[in-house]
């Protein structure tokens, strides 16, 4: 690609978690140095290296000079499962379960998902903006710049199509990169309890052809599950996605294992979700298709799960493991994306730079920009953060101290924490 021959933006006395060896390392550059022109990365590498190419304060060329004073960079984060986009709440269905209420004891008392699906139903575009703009909010002032949002709790077209528009509005609230998944089989909303097949219709032939017209997603998602679509059904929505040349995600093997992994990767999915069920031999298709792994901690600790995803196996085949808050009102009501690197360690065990990849370089090809995201890289979007830390793996190690000292999207300062 063509760049600038001059330098917008250069960041001295820096050093650089670039993350493009992958889960291995952090890529590090100490002492480095990084060179923004016209929203891309132009040039990085050992400062001592930088006389080559820049002739020194006075460089003509040069708009800005940033002294980083020994912090560190990493590209954006990247939360690549997220449903920020409902109405209501289920606190009190949190309090039920916690009094000792059964699963359908909640249900009968109008909890469970259906609640979420009537609060969003009700729910003005406004209102739904209001709400999701807090979620959002939370995520970017921790350095996250990319977010994908899941509809999913709308489950009839009209209410589908105006969450993926919310989803889309909230780019013009904050400068974030929205990716927006049409998640229409989620769960059956009530109308159509038992009668799936005939909802599947609705999804197939009505939601999905909207969602493309209108062009309000970037992917479709299933929920493959014994309480959610079976493997036959869940099947048919990537048959129909296919049509449409949409890429394919998949909630799958979160609660047993039949097989959805292995299922999306005849279709090249981008990604797998949950995946605490996952066998071996659904890891061999997700690497033989390119899949990522998404690992979802905050879910598997809000409810509390003992299954853990099969850590060991993807490491052995090499399957990248992408990390994600799922923030959602009913199993993972959590927009900490620290919180989720420190729960990926300390409850999957991963290593700290395995963790960084999640949500970086993993998190990008979760959501098919591997190419463009991820990775402090030459042509790569000058999406970066800017950490008052000693070492990257302080970034998994403590939560609640948020350390992020500078934020950049598209090589554009947009956020600025002075005490960090």
């Amino acid at each position: 690609m063509t760049l600038s021959k001059d330098w917008q933006t250069l960041y001295i006395n820096v050093n650089l978690a670039t993350m493009t060896d992958g889960a291995n390392s952090y890529g590090e550059i100490i002492n480095g140095a990084l060179a923004i022109s016209d929203g891309k990365i132009a040039w990085l590498g050992k400062q001592s290296d930088l006389s080559a190419h820049f002739s020194g304060k006075n460089d003509s060329r040069v708009v800005d000079i940033i002294d980083g004073k020994g912090q560190w960079i990493t590209p954006g984060l990247i939360d690549c499962h997220t449903h920020l986009v409902y109405g209501g709440n289920r606190a009190n269905e949190f309090e039920m379960r916690l009094q000792g209420k059964s699963y359908q004891e909640i249900a009968n008392a109008g909890g469970g998902i259906v609640s979420t699906v009537s609060a969003t139903r009700k729910a003005s575009e406004e209102e739904l903006i209001a709400s999701a703009l807090l979620r959002l909010t939370a995520l970017h002032h921790q350095g996250v710049t990319t977010v994908e949002i899941k509809s999913g709790y709308g489950l009839d077209t009209e209410n589908e199509i105006k969450m993926l528009k919310v989803a889309g509005f909230l780019a013009n609230e904050l400068p974030v990169t929205i990716k927006r998944t049409f998640l229409g089989a989620h769960a059956l909303p009530t109308e159509y309890k038992d009668n799936a097949d005939a909802y599947l219709d609705i999804v197939c032939d009505e939601m999905l052809p909207r969602v493309v017209s209108e062009k309000l997603a970037d992917a479709v998602d299933v929920f493959c599950e014994g309480i959610g679509f079976s493997l036959e059904q869940t099947k048919r929505v990537f048959d129909a996605a296919k049509i449409y040349n949409l890429p394919i995600k998949v909630h799958a093997e979160q609660l047993s294992n039949l097989g959805a992994s292995e299922l999306a990767a005849n279709y090249d999915a981008l990604s797998s979700d949950h995946i605490e069920f996952l066998d071996e031999s659904g890891i061999k298709a997700m690497k033989k298709s390119g899949m990522t792994a998404v690992l979802l901690p905050g879910a598997f600790y809000f409810l509390r799960e003992t299954q853990l995803p099969p850590i060991e196996l993807l490491r052995k085949y090499q399957v990248p493991m992408a990390v994600a808050t799922d923030a959602n009102p009913g199993t993972s009501p959590i927009h900490n994306i620290h919180l989720m690197l420190n729960m990926a360690c300390t409850l999957f065990r991963l290593t700290p730079s395995e963790a960084l990849a999640g949500i970086t370089c993993y998190g990008a090809k979760a959501l098919g920009l591997s190419e463009s995201k991820g990775q402090l890289a030459v042509g790569y979007d000058a999406d970066i953060a800017l950490w008052n830390i000693e070492q990257p793996a302080e970034l998994c190690y403590q939560f609640g101290v948020n350390p992020l000292s500078r934020l950049i999207q598209n090589g554009q300062q947009v956020l600025m924490n002075e005490s960090a």
